[in-house]
């Protein structure tokens, strides 16, 4: 069976969009973004998200914002086809990666890439984890992977620490939690 059938299956949606890149403001509360937070369109645009190209948008449309490399880096909407490749591929790198080259050979341009910090290595992702999973996060392995669980973690230890709460994990969060 082809990876397109099954996620037919799974109630892929023909013709909807799944990623699409948006401007962010820097007055955004950044504790709202990530999959597990879901506004419509509408709602998002009323708190001045703006696409960046003229596509045009239900406004009724569900959608979360996604920060790969946190509020300085690209910023997209994630919608329901984006967590339904999610959920059949739980790679965030994968399914992000896969999800913007469709977009690519659709014809939307380039993504901005920003200014996000460098990520952490391997060894400080594993120290991070260490970190937060002793402060009680559930980060699932201490692999020094940036999956999931960690970006929950990350983003609700910024919360706690007054940081901009976009779940990227930086050398500045690591130095914090000793």
């Amino acid at each position: 069976m082809t990876a397109g059938r099954v996620l037919h299956e799974l109630g892929w949606e023909p013709n909807r969009p799944w990623l699409v890149e948006v401007i962010v403001p820097r007055s955004l509360d950044w504790s709202e973004t990530g999959l597990d937070h879901e506004k419509t369109v509408a709602e998002w645009m009323d708190l001045g998200v703006r696409l960046r190209t003229d596509q045009r948008l239900e406004g009724s449309l569900t959608a979360s914002i996604l920060l790969p490399h946190g509020r300085l880096g690209p910023a997209f909407f994630a919608f329901d086809n984006f967590r339904l490749y999610f959920e059949w591929n739980r790679s965030f790198v994968y399914a992000t990666t896969s999800a913007f080259f469709a977009t690519l050979l659709s014809g939307s341009p380039m993504y901005l890439d920003g200014s996000a910090p460098p990520p952490l290595a391997e060894n400080e992702v594993r120290r991070l984890q260490e970190n937060l999973q002793s402060r009680g996060h559930d980060v699932g392995a201490v692999d020094g992977i940036v999956g999931s669980r960690t970006r929950r973690a990350v983003q609700a230890e910024q919360v706690r620490l007054g940081l901009p709460a976009d779940a990227w994990p930086t050398r500045e969060l690591l130095d914090l939690l000793p």
